[in-house]
């Protein structure tokens, strides 16, 4: 167990890893995935980026207008625009940075899910949050004492992040790996760039991950009239139900019902309903002219 302060532990890892970047392999490796990062940030716009790591800026060929850098002590700023701080506490807003790039940092910390935890936070909505990352299958990958200095603890495959992307409600939208590289010939290892580049092959030294914050579906839902039109009382919806079943027609220019409904509804002509079905009742009381002989010679030869 250290007992070295974190800021200072940290401030120590900034200046391992600015040596390696320095360096031959760390600058081939820095320029493969500038080239990697170039396609996806020409789609991103904003005002505002940040980049944490130890490696050159690489967030401001982004069309961003504002690219702040990260330090972890004021002798380590380089640039005016560094952010001084520690990575997983920013003084910035929620949802204040278009551009979030976590460059190989989460290998040399001691709690990174913190630091991805942070740099969720200040993500805005529509933006995108970028994490470079050491490969742990691909050729930079060994024991532990072989490889580079400052990142020496546990390296994390991409679907290793994505429960912790989870956690703060982003997904991943794309992983890209960049770093083919041989050790011994320069020469191949242009090709070999290309080639695994253009087929995404999971063997390089690094890759890219990008991830958004997660979305929820929404169905639009239709409006129904408002309800003041719908509140009728009951005797109006009564009388509308009424009317609604009786057919009208027009006849020099007032509205009449038809002659069919009239006996149930009323007469054509003002005269009651309730005579015409009287009417019609005595019509069927009345006999036919030859019903009673029949009646008569029926009860004759019955006696």
């Amino acid at each position: 167990m250290s007992i070295t302060p974190p800021e200072q532990g940290l401030t120590a890892a900034v200046r391992e890893g600015r040596r390696f970047w320095d360096s031959k392999p760390g600058q081939a490796l820095w320029r493969a995935e500038r080239a990697c990062l170039g396609p996806h940030c020409e789609q991103h716009r904003g005002a505002l980026s940040l980049q944490l790591g130890m490696a050159p800026l690489m967030s401001d060929m982004c069309p961003v207008r504002h690219a702040l850098e990260w330090a972890p002590a004021q002798e380590l700023v380089i640039n005016p625009n560094t952010l001084v701080c520690a990575p997983e506490r920013l003084p910035l807003a929620d949802d204040s940075l278009d551009l979030t790039l976590i460059h190989h940092l989460l290998e040399a910390v001691e709690r990174p899910h913190h630091v991805l935890q942070e740099a969720a936070r200040v993500t805005r909505a529509d933006g995108r949050l970028l994490v470079f990352g050491w490969h742990p299958y691909g050729p930079a990958s060994g024991p532990v004492s072989r490889r580079p200095a400052p990142w020496q603890r546990q390296w994390r495959a991409p679907w290793r992040l994505r429960d912790w992307l989870e956690f703060v409600d982003f997904e991943i939208e794309r992983v890209d790996y960049c770093g083919f590289r041989w050790p011994w010939n320069t020469a191949r290892n242009r090709r070999l760039e290309t080639l695994g580049r253009r087929y995404n092959v999971p063997l390089a030294q690094a890759y890219l991950l990008i991830a958004r914050r997660r979305t929820i579906p929404m169905q639009p839902i239709r409006l129904s009239e408002p309800a003041m039109g719908r509140a009728k009382s009951g005797a109006w919806l009564g009388l509308a139900r009424q009317s609604s079943d009786v057919p009208l027609q027009q006849d020099g220019g007032e509205r009449r019902p038809k002659a069919s409904e009239a006996g149930v509804y009323g007469s054509v002509d003002g005269e009651p309903g309730q005579e015409r079905r009287a009417n019609g009742a005595a019509a069927s009381t009345r006999r036919h002219p030859g019903e009673s002989d029949r009646r008569e010679t029926t009860s004759h030869t019955t006696a």
